[in-house]
C-alpha cells in the first residue's frame, strides 16, 4: 500500500486532502442549512450549494476508487489529480477575489476559510502532483 502513494507522507497527504473534500461534500449536500447559515447565506442559494456539493462529491469518490479500488493504483492518474488541482486553484483565485478585491457577498458572517481552505487544498494537491509524478504519469 505504501508503494502505491511512494510512502506514508505521500498517504497521509492524499487522505487529508481527500477527507476533507468529502467533510465539505457532506456539509454542502446534508448539512446545506447549517452550512448556508454558517456562512450567511441565502436559503435561495441552497440548490447551487448542493451543486457545488455534488462536484466535492464526485471527486471524493473518485479519489476513492483511484486510491484504494482501482487496479492500476495511481498509474496513469494524472488527467484527475491534475484536474483536482487546478480545481482548488481556480477555486482559491475566484474566492480569493470575491472575498479580498471585489467583495462580492462579503457580509457579517464571511470568514477567511473561504480562502484558507482552497489554498491548503490546492498545496496539497501539488505536493501529490509533484511527488507520484512517477506513478500519476507514467
Amino acid at each position: 500500500m505504501l508503494e502505491k502513494f511512494n510512502g506514508i507522507f505521500y498517504l497521509i497527504i492524499y487522505l487529508v486532502h481527500f477527507i476533507g473534500v468529502g467533510v465539505y461534500a457532506f456539509q454542502t449536500i446534508f448539512g446545506t442549512k447549517s452550512f448556508m447559515e454558517r456562512f450567511g447565506i441565502d436559503p435561495s442559494g441552497a440548490i447551487m450549494i448542493r451543486m457545488a456539493g455534488a462536484f466535492m462529491l464526485a471527486v471524493f469518490l473518485m479519489s476513492i476508487y483511484v486510491g484504494f479500488i482501482r487496479p492500476g493504483g495511481l498509474e496513469n492518474t494524472w488527467g484527475f489529480l491534475n484536474l483536482v488541482f487546478i480545481n482548488n486553484l481556480c477555486i482559491f483565485l475566484c474566492n480569493f477575489y470575491s472575498i479580498k478585491i471585489n467583495k462580492t457577498g462579503v457580509n457579517e458572517k464571511t470568514t477567511n476559510e473561504g480562502v484558507i481552505a482552497p489554498f491548503v487544498f490546492t498545496v496539497m494537491s501539488a505536493i501529490l502532483c509533484y511527488g507520484l509524478a512517477d506513478k500519476i504519469y507514467t
